[in-house]
């Protein structure tokens, strides 16, 4: 599943290196930019902690991944993917009303970094449960189960399917929008997967 979402687990490590080892101007003393994203910030901050509702973060984390993996797994089909939209969408819109993050932002406090995570991972699990099921095709080991050759071997669609994607957020609650820039393959082409 980590490849999946790849990125959103190794740029933490990575930028953090970079940042600490690059040599950037400085940032100008009221520089807007920096202002609004710690205006930005404080006010997620202050959002998660006034929720005061009856469940855990690590409840909806748990029950966040039990989605994931039971729809949008190494097997999935576009009716799974789209219940597990739906269901994604109902537990995001529940985390924002009934979370309960303990402590306070004025120091150390897991809970709420970790409820900070959690709210992005709703983000993460809906655009790759889109992206899954935007693709009518198996690619790679994720196999569309009405996507498949007649032995069962994964069917790929390398005529409309073969590009890379980069999803576009839009905001809370909208659809992203895809962007493609297509693959060529001079020396190397693509050609079916067998798993025999």
């Amino acid at each position: 599943m980590q490849g999946l979402s790849d990125g959103y687990f190794v740029a933490p490590y990575t930028v953090g290196n970079y940042l600490a080892t690059a040599k950037l101007p400085p940032i100008a003393d009221g520089n807007a930019d920096v202002a609004n994203a710690l205006t930005s910030v404080q006010k997620g901050v202050e959002k998660l902690l006034s929720i005061k509702g009856k469940r855990t973060v690590d409840s909806f984390h748990k029950a966040l991944g039990k989605i994931v993996w039971d729809d949008c797994g190494m097997s999935r089909n576009a009716e799974g993917l789209t219940m597990a939209i739906s269901k994604i969408r109902q537990l995001r819109d529940e985390f924002w009303t009934n979370l309960n993050v303990p402590g306070s932002g004025d120091d150390m406090n897991q809970s709420l970094e970790k409820a900070g995570r959690v709210a992005d991972f709703f983000e993460l699990a809906e655009l790759m449960c889109i992206d899954a099921r935007d693709r009518n095709e198996s690619c790679g080991g994720h196999f569309r189960e009405e996507y498949q050759t007649p032995e069962g071997e994964a069917q790929r669609d390398d005529e409309r399917y073969s590009y890379v994607a980069a999803w576009g957020y839009k905001g809370y609650g909208n659809y992203p929008e895809l962007s493609k820039e297509p693959l060529e393959f001079d020396y190397v082409h693509p050609s079916q997967r067998s798993y025999k």
